[in-house]
């Protein structure tokens, strides 16, 4: 993903300044940044919700989007939910999205409805639904909200195995969460990115 001098305002109050990013192959990149920050903004700019009033964001391949808020339908079980995206990928199967299912520890729960399940287990779907059709680059926007131990550290072993296939890998939260899992960390503060430290282990 690359992206380029992006500005954008609400009005007369500049939100982003000049945002410029590169995101490579097999990498793991964080942004942190406090609330009011641009956050929310630069996240709908990346993902082509929203677009700049300035700048430019390219994507190279398959994207995939796991927003903060998940996009489930409480009526609709975890299988029902898989093969709605299925056909709106255009995947001949489930493969892969089932396997996701086993790293992430619920493929038990393929018959609920996605109403009667916990605040981590609609994340672990939502993440699910991101990851399903093996995208290059994947946006994630407070990724491992609501998972309990165990399985925040399944994340942390997803990530590592996506950024070893050559996947990109961007997650954004308001606090710096094992920064030496990064290979980049970058700080967001009033509209414009700074460089931070990190290392992956």
């Amino acid at each position: 993903m690359e992206v380029k001098d992006l500005h954008h305002a609400y009005g007369q109050r500049k939100v982003l300044r000049g945002i410029h990013l590169d995101l490579g192959p097999g990498a793991v990149v964080g942004i942190v940044g406090e609330n009011g920050a641009g956050k929310s903004t630069l996240l709908k700019i990346l993902s082509g919700e929203l677009r700049p009033d300035r700048g430019t964001v390219r994507h190279q391949g398959r994207f995939g989007y796991c927003p903060q808020d998940v996009v489930l339908n409480d009526a609709l079980t975890v299988h029902q939910h898989l093969k709605f995206f299925q056909a709106a990928f255009g995947l001949p199967d489930l493969h892969h999205a089932e396997a996701i299912m086993e790293t992430l520890g619920f493929a038990e729960y393929a018959d609920e409805r996605s109403g009667d399940l916990s605040g981590g287990t609609r994340q672990k779907l939502n993440l699910t639904l991101a990851l399903m059709h093996d995208p290059q680059v994947l946006l994630l926007d407070e990724p491992y909200q609501g998972f309990d131990w165990d399985t925040y550290q399944q994340f942390w072993g997803l990530a590592s195995r996506l950024r070893s296939a050559g996947r990109s890998v961007l997650v954004v939260s308001h606090l710096a969460y094992d920064i030496e899992r990064l290979d980049e960390l970058w700080h967001l503060d009033n509209g414009a990115l700074t460089r931070g430290t990190a290392v992956a282990a």
